[in-house]
């Protein structure tokens, strides 16, 4: 059978703040019939165990770009060290230096 007559459409409904959106997406056959396996098993609707994976994905992703984004912040305001600086204390840390010494000035107190 070709691939292209092997895809499904599923709609999803997620949970919103202001109540619930539909999305679609493309899978394709054999991904639907592990869902529907798991669906079975865990008694729980195809629609909640896709909302559940896109939730965690985008928990997980939104995350790492919150990360990015506040190291971005932290170079822009000069709270980094340069690759040498950063070996350097680093080598310091190792032959039982003081852990500030080199970063003290330029990281930022959590």
């Amino acid at each position: 059978m070709h691939p292209e007559y092997t895809r499904l459409y599923y709609t999803v409904i997620m949970a919103t703040t202001t109540g619930d959106s539909v999305v679609s997406v493309r899978l394709d056959s054999e991904l639907i019939g592990q869902l529907d396996e798991l669906a079975g098993e865990m008694q729980r609707s195809r629609s909640f165990l896709i909302a559940q994976a896109v939730r965690e994905f985008v928990e997980r992703e939104y995350a790492a770009l919150e990360a990015v984004r506040e190291g971005d912040a932290d170079i822009a305001a000069g709270r980094a060290l340069s690759g040498q600086e950063a070996r350097e204390w680093f080598a310091n840390l190792k032959a039982g230096g003081a852990r500030e010494d080199r970063a003290a000035g330029k990281r930022r107190s959590r």
